[in-house]
């Protein structure tokens, strides 16, 4: 078995709905051929780099997954037939994989996931404290330790300017 990335954009007008119904079916066709999703991310609706089908914006969404090459072959057929996609990739992803390793990666995301919803539900907010910290060690890290002189201009009035002889 190997692992896979499958990135899709689709028509931002679609409803919530669709687009569920759209991810749905490509977890069926995961799943009948004994494929193992890891994670689907929904990456929400953003401007493209360029025009698509004469569409300036997309809704992007991510399909980790494991399986074999029939089961790539069938998502990307399914793509390619509905007009709905307006663009997608499949990437191939390095090493070894085993279902120990993939059900251990799913089960720390879980994990992962609770715990951002308990700090979520018990500050209001998810953990912005830890992000201010983050970007101010940050520019921290890149301001410049070396003095520096600061840059004397001098400035010439219209009468002190040298004239040109004749």
């Amino acid at each position: 078995m190997k692992r896979y990335e499958v990135i899709a954009i689709v028509k931002s007008d679609l409803p919530d709905d669709d687009i569920t119904a759209l991810i749905e079916r490509i977890e069926k066709i995961i799943t009948k051929r004994k494929g193992l999703i890891v994670k689907i991310d929904k990456w929400g609706k953003r401007r493209l780099a360029y025009e698509i089908s004469k569409q300036k914006d997309g809704y992007y969404f991510l399909i980790d997954l494991v399986g074999d090459g029939p089961i790539i072959d069938e998502i990307e057929r399914n793509y390619k037939i509905d007009d709905r996609i307006l663009k997608f990739i499949t990437i191939k992803k390095e090493g070894a994989i085993t279902r120990e390793g993939i059900d251990q990666e799913i089960a720390a995301a879980e994990v992962k996931r609770t715990q951002v919803r308990i700090e979520t539900d018990s500050t209001g907010s998810p953990a912005d404290e830890k992000v201010i910290h983050q970007i101010e060690k940050a520019s921290a890290d890149t301001k410049d330790t070396k003095p520096r002189r600061p840059s004397i201009k001098k400035s010439v009035t219209k009468d002190e300017q040298p004239k040109k002889e004749e």
